[in-house]
């Protein structure tokens, strides 16, 4: 009896800490690297339809970013509504996909070497 109380009470465990964790971590930033930028105009809008024919609408942006070190790499990614101008990103990037991820950030939160390229 005591073994299946110990049983249960580990399963319980793993998962409510499985749905903590899927809940709080963005899978997309896992293993990425990380690049800032700054939105500059207001990106390409694309009208496209899904298969059952609804429509949506996207933006594309196309900027310069640069690494905590200040390389600098033009990247390339959609976001589903249009960015505020001159808002600074924290792009998450993997080799293969792009970009998988982003948020804004404040000028403070940038390294300098990218706060300067940024200006």
């Amino acid at each position: 009896m005591k073994k299946v109380i110990i049983s249960c009470t580990v399963i319980a465990a793993i998962l409510i800490g499985g749905l903590v964790f899927i809940q709080n971590v963005n899978l997309n930033r896992l293993g990425a690297d990380e690049y800032y930028t700054r939105i500059e105009g207001q990106g390409k809008k694309i009208e496209d339809k899904a298969d059952n024919g609804q429509k949506y609408v996207s933006y594309e942006y196309e900027l310069p970013a640069y690494d905590q070190e200040g390389k600098k790499k033009t990247l390339t990614f959609t976001a589903t509504k249009q960015l505020r101008e001159k808002a600074y990103l924290s792009l998450f990037v993997k080799d293969g996909k792009g970009v998988t991820s982003y948020q804004e950030v404040t000028k403070e939160e940038l390294p300098e070497k990218a706060k300067d390229k940024l200006k």
